[in-house]
């Protein structure tokens, strides 16, 4: 009887999921189904993929949760791949990557980029997975330790680090693919599958081999795609901006003595200043995150659309019903004259200060620099041996325009009807 449960248990954790994307994927491991299983991963299904970009492509409601699992899926057929090609991979390193890969996005916050500076003070997601993973690992006996190697670059095979980080991850494999999904912008598609087999290791890294050329290209220019017509589209960045704002000014008059409606876990942050020393030093704080998703986030602003302070309260009703600021892209910075012209007009139409008129007019840059060679080059193993840079190996000219940083610049503001 005893046994007969143990093998229940075991077969339990053998679970499948049906992904909208490749089908079914299999959990391969009981460790993995473990740590899917645990209140800080289950997290993730309360945090949306693509922020607040559902305001421009309705479809875009997938979340963490989604894309770490897809991740995962592909780090073990690009695992398969390499052993295929005669490379060692022992079943503990595959359990650490796939770990390493399944657990890299657990330290980030409601909506993502947009919130990293304002609900914690300069700790970047990265930082913050890194401490998730330390208290899994305590929380499981150790078993997670290699996975914190491999996601710290610790790991004498740094080829399984590049596998999780690099640009040619399994993290940037999984997410143009799904990402062109949801939000129907079929130019994000990418042959996920072709490029895994065309993976190979040479000295101890990550390579492409000559014939995967044309599927890294197609890759390259994805991704260029994408972060123009996705992820900094003019619309989603204005509505970030909005965001950004609501949050920095309700964390001012919260830490000026205004009381206001939030969620037990918002309140925390916006009350303290929590830096990465307060999330190393003191377990609470990392506590405190693992409650926080977009539900506390847009909780909070639905009620704050009613409050007295016109600040909060104009900001907060613009966001829920979706009346968005207008925004400007230019290849040239703004003039401060048409700036302060729009400021003034601001200030006169909503009666504001100088100071809150900040909330309102916001002016930044964008870049956009698809392939970066100064970051972990993607190499291609050519016929002969030799060891080439995709850019100029490549043939298609586009790659070494793609990768000069291209940068624009933004002015965002309201308009009254």
């Amino acid at each position: 009887m005893q046994l007969q449960s143990k093998v229940n248990t075991i077969n339990n954790k053998k679970k499948i999921f049906n992904d909208p994307v490749y089908g079914f994927i299999s959990i391969p491991m009981e460790i993995i189904f473990d740590v899917i299983e645990h209140p800080y991963f289950q997290r993730l299904r309360r945090i949306k993929q693509l922020g607040l970009t559902h305001m421009v492509y309705p479809g875009a409601l997938h979340t963490r949760f989604h894309h770490v699992i897809g991740a995962m899926h592909l780090m073990g057929k690009a695992v398969a791949t390499i052993r295929r090609k005669g490379h060692e991979i022992t079943t503990e390193e595959e359990q650490a990557v796939l770990l390493a890969i399944l657990l890299h996005d657990i330290g980030h916050g409601p909506f993502s980029h947009a919130l990293e500076h304002d609900i914690v003070c300069g700790v970047s997601h990265e930082s913050i997975s890194e401490f998730f993973i330390e208290r899994l690992s305590a929380d499981f006996d150790g078993k997670l330790d290699l996975a914190l190697r491999v996601f710290r670059n610790q790991h004498e095979k740094k080829f399984l680090y590049q596998l999780v980080s690099s640009q040619l991850d399994m993290d940037r494999m999984d997410y143009l693919n799904r990402d062109s999904f949801y939000t129907g912008v079929s130019e994000g598609k990418i042959g996920s599958d072709r490029i895994i087999e065309m993976i190979d290791i040479v000295d101890g890294n990550l390579v492409l081999e000559e014939k995967g050329i044309y599927s890294i290209e197609k890759f390259i220019v994805a991704r260029r795609v994408m972060y123009w017509q996705v992820y900094m589209h003019k619309t989603v960045v204005a509505c970030e901006f909005m965001l950004i704002h609501i949050l920095r000014y309700a964390k001012e008059l919260i830490q000026s003595g205004t009381e206001l409606y939030g969620s037990p876990a918002l309140l925390y942050f916006m009350k303290n200043n929590s830096s990465a020393t307060d999330f190393k030093n003191d377990p609470n704080v990392l506590e405190q995150f693992s409650m926080l998703d977009d539900f506390d986030i847009f909780g909070a602003i639905k009620v704050w659309q009613h409050h007295d302070d016109k600040v909060l309260s104009e900001l907060a009703r613009r966001i829920v019903n979706r009346d968005l600021f207008k925004i400007e892209i230019s290849k040239e910075k703004f003039q401060k004259e048409t700036i302060d012209a729009i400021r003034e007009n601001v200030k006169a139409k909503l009666n504001l200060s100088d100071n809150e008129v900040d909330h309102f007019v916001y002016t930044n840059t964008l870049k956009n620099n698809a392939y970066n060679e100064d970051k972990q080059n993607i190499n291609l193993l050519m016929k002969s041996g030799e060891i080439i840079d995709l850019s100029k190996a490549s043939d298609n000219l586009n790659i070494s325009a793609l990768s000069t940083p291209v940068e624009k610049y933004f002015l965002s503001y309201p308009t009254f009807k």
